[in-house]
């Protein structure tokens, strides 16, 4: 056998479909698009089209909702703290806050505040104040000989709610 007489299994690939090559071939002048309209000019996918039927997307039905008050935490593990005391960012001897922990590149943004996980190990005696921590964390932390503050989270903003009715009777002018 030789390299030139290698080929492929008979009907292992189909040859593709010249279009466009006059009334003879099956497929000249529209070249297989039908008639007009969208559908018949290039660079048309309609998105989300299904022939009329109703669409997958208008099918299925909606859930949830998304709560644009919920406090988005930076989570901070007890692993990661103690990586950062040893690598001397973090003095042990101090209040650990958030400002401290951004300061280390421990964390990269503080957000609505700290929320401290038990994931990894703690083995130095910290007092950490954060937002909110797991009951893990609190007993890992104490184990050390630390102690965990947790402090009110920032308040974010609140939707303005109604002024009170006036006594005068609604909109009246009190001059007249």
């Amino acid at each position: 056998m030789k390299l030139n007489q290698i080929s492929d299994n008979r009907g292992a690939y189909q040859a593709r479909k010249r279009v466009g090559r006059g009334a003879g071939s099956g497929t000249g002048k529209t070249a297989g698009r039908g008639q007009k309209g969208q559908k018949s000019r290039s660079g048309v996918a309609i998105k989300g089209f299904e022939g009329g039927q109703m669409p997958l997307h208008r099918r299925l039905p909606k859930r949830g909702f998304t709560n644009i008050f919920r406090k988005k935490y930076r989570v901070v593990n007890l692993g990661r703290l103690q990586t950062a005391i040893d690598a001397s960012k973090l003095d042990a001897g101090q209040t650990v806050t958030a400002d401290a922990l951004k300061t280390a590149g421990v964390i990269k943004n503080i957000r609505d505040g700290i929320r401290l996980l038990a994931k990894g190990t703690l083995s130095t005696k910290i007092t950490i104040e954060a937002a909110g921590a797991s009951r893990a964390a609190v007993a890992a932390v104490e184990k050390a000989g630390g102690k965990v503050v947790l402090s009110a989270p920032k308040a974010s903003a609140t939707p303005p709610t109604k002024a009170p009715p006036a006594e005068n009777g609604a909109g009246e002018n009190p001059e007249t």
